[in-house]
């Protein structure tokens, strides 16, 4: 996911098409906000899927996000840049990093999000991470660790939407399963580990109206649930 053409182009005919207002750019992970060529170092993905791409316009003022825009981490990130913006922040003019696992107010509507993806070994440990990353390193660093997940679990108001670039639990019984593990054997060992875990179900216990969600694969499937159909 980047802002570029891809993303400007189908906002702008909406608008036009539509006649309405887009308030606000939700992006769920896989930004890649990559300001300069070192910062590819940090980036988990192989060589030849190491590009610029034209987040550095966005970085460097050449260009500016045409509505306001909010992502989260995923699993393919310019993680040292992230890493800096742990507790959210502008990663660029108009384009906001919610952060690790923090909450945010948009007008009167509330977003709280979780970064990174899930990792059954390392999900008990703490942030340790430091660029230059190894091997190791590179991978862990985004991954969600119980501590993130246990602050928003204290969260005493509800918040109206919920981002995460992992399943959330029992998303699976919403859509073509099927399809998806046809696609992509490791959809179904992915879906038992968050199952195991049960972590992004206690996490959206806090939303009230609804969650929104990236599948980690190429063949994203976005949806939106009413949680209390999930929760109950």
């Amino acid at each position: 996911m980047e802002i570029s053409t891809r993303t400007t182009t189908p906002l702008n005919t909406l608008k036009t098409l539509s006649n309405i207002k887009i308030d606000l750019l939700r992006c769920y992970g896989d930004f890649q906000a990559v300001r300069n060529e070192k910062d590819m170092d940090s980036l988990n993905v192989a060589p030849k899927y190491r590009e610029m791409k034209s987040f550095w316009k966005y970085y460097s003022g050449q260009e500016v996000a045409p509505v306001p825009t909010i992502f989260i981490g995923g699993n393919h990130e310019a993680s040292n840049y992230l890493w800096e913006l742990y507790y959210g922040g502008l990663a660029a003019p108009n384009i906001y990093f919610l952060g690790y696992a923090v909450v945010v107010k948009f007008g009167n509507i509330r977003i709280g999000g979780l970064s990174g993806i899930y990792n059954a070994r390392n999900y008990c440990l703490g942030h340790h991470e430091r660029p230059p990353y190894n091997d190791n390193t590179i991978r862990s660093v985004y991954h969600v660790w119980e501590y993130d997940v246990h602050k928003l679990m204290l969260l005493e108001e509800l918040i109206d939407i919920f981002l995460s670039h992992d399943w959330p639990l029992s998303i699976t019984d919403y859509g073509n399963w099927q399809q998806l593990v046809c696609c992509k054997k490791t959809f179904q060992r992915s879906s038992k580990e968050l199952l195991e875990a049960n972590l992004l179900l206690s996490c959206s216990k806090n939303s009230d109206h609804c969650i929104g969600f990236q599948l980690t694969c190429t063949a994203s499937s976005p949806l939106l649930l009413n949680m209390k159909m999930v929760v109950e």
